[in-house]
């Protein structure tokens, strides 16, 4: 049966010509078909320059770059600061992924021994690991296991909370991985992490769709894709010797 279309969802993709190294910036593209899924309308708005953004936006995805464009994506991420602090204090759920997080931090410390500033939006900061962090990760959330494969040359201290646990790989390089302030989840997860990873795309989903009034019924779709996704994470568990869901 085909849900009749509710008035829908705005996501915005946030400079992905620049920040989608590792096909981060396909995360918006999840949010927006499961909530098609789900009957409601949402549309991705791929965000370059401030003239791009929507007059409304109810989830925001931020992609990561490559380390020989730091400067240039720090820089292309300024003027967004301000529209981006409102989103933060407005509880928008908003995903960044690798440098795009550390570059909303309060900076980078890189190997060489150069620093770089950040926007300064969430606290923390990311600092050269001993070694580059390529592999796996498994990460025990509040309620759910997240399975994405990491590859970052930096950890990250001060979150306000991480994302979970880490069961295997580097993450942070503490323990655990990723920050989460309010709305916000930031995470060194590749994969997509919310196509490897739904359960975390629908928390986001339910957050806009509460602000928006929108109720949000499940789908044969979404129940497709979710089994599909459980597949690929529990042939990474079995591989780290780990049990299935």
């Amino acid at each position: 049966m085909t849900l009749a279309p509710t008035p829908g969802l705005t996501v915005v993709s946030l400079l992905p010509k620049l920040l989608n190294t590792n096909g981060d910036a396909a995360n918006a593209r999840v949010l927006a078909q499961r909530a098609r899924w789900a009957g409601i309308e949402a549309s991705v708005v791929p965000v370059h320059t401030v003239d791009d953004l929507p007059d409304s936006v109810d989830l925001v995805v931020i992609g990561s770059g490559t380390d020989t464009d730091l400067i240039m994506a720090r820089d292309a991420l300024l003027p967004f600061a301000d529209v981006a602090r409102a989103w933060l204090a407005g509880g928008v759920p908003v995903l960044a992924v690798g440098t795009g997080w550390e570059l909303l931090s309060g900076g980078l410390d890189l190997a060489d021994g150069t620093a770089i500033d950040g926007l300064g939006l969430i606290a923390g900061r990311a600092s050269s690991l001993p070694a580059r962090a390529t592999d796996d990760i498994v990460v025990a959330g509040d309620d759910v296991r997240l399975i994405g494969f990491e590859n970052h040359a930096r950890g990250f201290t001060g979150a306000r909370r991480p994302v979970g646990r880490l069961i295997s790989g580097t993450g942070n390089g503490d323990g655990f991985e990723g920050s989460v302030a309010g709305n916000f989840i930031g995470t060194h997860l590749h994969g997509p992490v919310l196509a490897r990873n739904p359960e975390l795309a629908d928390r986001m989903l339910g957050l806009a769709c509460t602000a928006k009034g929108l109720v949000r019924p499940m789908s044969a779709q979404a129940d497709t894709a979710d089994d599909i996704a459980k597949a690929a994470r529990n042939q990474v568990a079995v591989r780290l010797g780990l049990d299935a869901d």
